[in-house]
């Protein structure tokens, strides 16, 4: 069997059963990243010497029966802007390029304590400000399915790398969509948390009113049990869950504007699946979406120009122009402009949460659109533009709502569907996306 493609759920069992060494498993990453033509594209810097460490305690663990969870001892790799000691933390920016933090932000701290080895950072898009995955200015990581295409972002080499067997799973965040758009462009499991629910502690900042961390894996359940050990408890029990009992609304309206038909297609077609396993599946288009939408410009860049304003205008030209141009419109936004949106956005949660309190979760694509091409992306920042715009159009809309999202693979290649639960809902969408994956499966 090929492990460094296994879910880290059955890489687990196989350690409890002593069928796989922790040692072992490490150093088939480590070999594989080693040899791998791209690897220099993937991952930002590698830790070796901790992963070796950590994997031998693992092995004492599971040989005296102390392991800590069903994933001690499973190698993941950690996004560049979540901080490890003594380990560059460079959010994929030449801005801080060799930072180097004392101490391990306290997801990372708490995971070693439960046993996750790590492998190392990964790249990612400068200071996670774009859905594309692309980066000239550090490197960007080739799509797992054709590297000619945008691995999607920002947390674009955590995702390439699990799919392309270098980490049993990773961790990467998600602002506006980051986590689940290059799971979907990359054909995995994205899952972002609803905000607040994960430490944001030792995490570099995008707009900390919506940033939060979260895995990007194989399966449902290895997100599961990733997030369990972020927020320190147990993971959800998914066993039972059943698709014939969902309830689901399909998200008309601005999910589908301008969407390209690859990604309709493939979600209309996963849509028929989870109804012909019994789910029942209701349309509906309301208007807060549109509305919420629409304060996007208001909310995101001016938080996350006043977070960076400082070393982007002492050295823009560290910087790729067209993120540079997405971070500077922030300073257009009057303060008054920026409460009054927030203001609104409230409302809008509520009304949200009024209209959709009947449904198990709410169903759209993952992304409106197929990897665009890379060069072309470099050559055109008009494209530039417009494609990042469409790609986070769908993925934001859990963000502003203030949502826990998780992105699903569908039977077409980069194509995901995603599916939206209740704000603080984060276990109940876990069952729910374990039952819809079953369906999606069959």
């Amino acid at each position: 069997m090929d492990w460094l493609r296994a879910p880290a759920a059955e890489q687990g069992r196989a350690i409890l059963a002593g069928v796989l060494s922790p040692i072992d498993q490490v150093e088939a990453y480590l070999e594989a990243i080693a040899r791998h033509p791209y690897a220099d594209r993937i991952y930002a810097r590698t830790t070796p010497e901790r992963a070796r460490a950590e994997a031998i305690a693992a092995h004492d663990r599971a040989r005296a029966g102390l392991r800590r969870a069903l994933l001690d001892g499973i190698a993941i790799n950690w996004k560049d802007n979540i901080d490890s000691a003594g380990i560059a933390t460079e959010g994929g920016s030449r801005l801080l390029g060799g930072r180097k933090p004392d101490h391990d932000a306290e997801i990372l701290a708490g995971a070693t304590l439960n046993g996750l080895v790590c492998l190392g950072k990964t790249h990612m898009t400068e200071l996670a400000f774009s859905g594309l995955g692309l980066n000239p200015m550090t490197a960007t990581p080739p799509n797992s399915i054709d590297p000619a295409l945008a691995p999607g972002g920002s947390s674009s080499g955590a995702a390439v790398s699990v799919a392309l067997g270098l980490a049993a799973a990773a961790v990467g965040s998600d602002t506006g969509g980051s986590i689940r758009v290059p799971a979907a462009w990359n054909g995995l499991v994205g899952f972002k948390p609803t905000h607040g629910m994960v430490s944001s502690k030792g995490v570099l900042p995008l707009c900390r009113r919506f940033d939060v961390a979260g895995p990007i894996a194989r399966t449902v359940e290895d997100c599961a049990e990733i997030l369990a050990i972020l927020r320190g408890e147990k993971a959800v029990d998914l066993n039972g869950a059943a698709s014939r009992r969902l309830r689901l609304m399909v998200l008309d309206g601005v999910p589908f504007d301008d969407a390209r038909k690859a990604p309709v297609a493939a979600f209309e077609e996963a849509v028929k699946r989870l109804a012909a396993a019994g789910a029942r599946i209701t349309h509906a288009q309301p208007p807060c979406v549109a509305e919420a939408i629409a304060l996007s410009p208001t909310l995101f860049a001016p938080e996350a120009y006043g977070i960076w304003r400082d070393q982007i205008e002492d050295a823009p030209e560290l910087m790729y122009p067209p993120i540079l141009e997405r971070f500077r419109g922030g300073r257009q936004i009057s303060g008054p402009d920026y409460v009054a949106a927030w203001e609104q956005l409230h409302l809008l949660r509520a009304d949200w949460a009024r209209i959709v309190a009947g449904f198990d979760a709410v169903i759209l694509p993952t992304a409106p659109i197929l990897p665009p091409d890379a060069d072309r992306l470099l050559a055109e920042p008009g494209f530039f533009a417009t494609e990042n715009l469409l790609t986070l159009r769908n993925t934001r809309i859990g963000n502003l709502l203030g949502l826990p999202a998780v992105s699903l693979p569908t039977a077409q290649p980069a194509c995901g569907i995603m599916l939206m639960g209740r704000a603080g809902g984060d276990r109940a969408l876990l069952t729910v996306a374990a039952a819809a994956e079953a369906a999606l499966r069959d």
